[in-house]
């Protein structure tokens, strides 16, 4: 049975400051909607189940994330979540300079967890906490400029 890779879903606070930051570091938005009604519970699994939601898509074309700012029920607020915690760890990107990447995040309030690392002279490697708490991990491949 073949499998795709539909999307990745994250509930966020603020579904505007989510996007924004998203954007900035490149994705596109492809769509925007308010959900509810039967068949949104029922796929869902929550009573009353009602959305903003809103799905970018990576430059490359092949990643997608559909978050969602609930109106009801009312979001449940939890902890950060820590990287060595079982569940929903991280979004990793691919970027081509990760001290652009890391400016746009500060332009939005969001800094590196310890700093940048260096992996083997072959990647340049930070996590941050972005919109909602969402840890947001950035991998500049330094093998790409070698070779220019």
């Amino acid at each position: 049975m073949p499998i795709t890779l539909e999307n990745v879903g994250i509930a966020v606070r603020d579904l505007d400051e989510t996007i924004a930051f998203f954007t900035d570091l490149g994705l596109t938005v492809l769509g925007r909607d308010t959900i509810s009604g039967e068949w949104a519970d029922t796929a869902v699994g929550l009573d009353g189940n009602h959305a903003k939601i809103a799905v970018l898509q990576t430059p490359d074309g092949r990643g997608q994330l559909e978050f969602f700012e609930y109106i009801h029920p009312e979001a449940i607020e939890t902890e950060p979540t820590l990287p060595n915690e079982i569940g929903m760890h991280r979004v990793a990107f691919s970027v081509d300079d990760i001290d652009e990447s890391l400016a746009i995040a500060a332009r939005h309030g969001f800094h590196p967890l310890r700093g940048v690392a260096t992996y083997e002279d072959v990647y340049k490697l930070t996590y941050l906490r972005g919109p909602s708490g969402i840890l947001v991990m950035f991998a500049q491949d330094l093998r790409k400029g070698a070779n220019a």
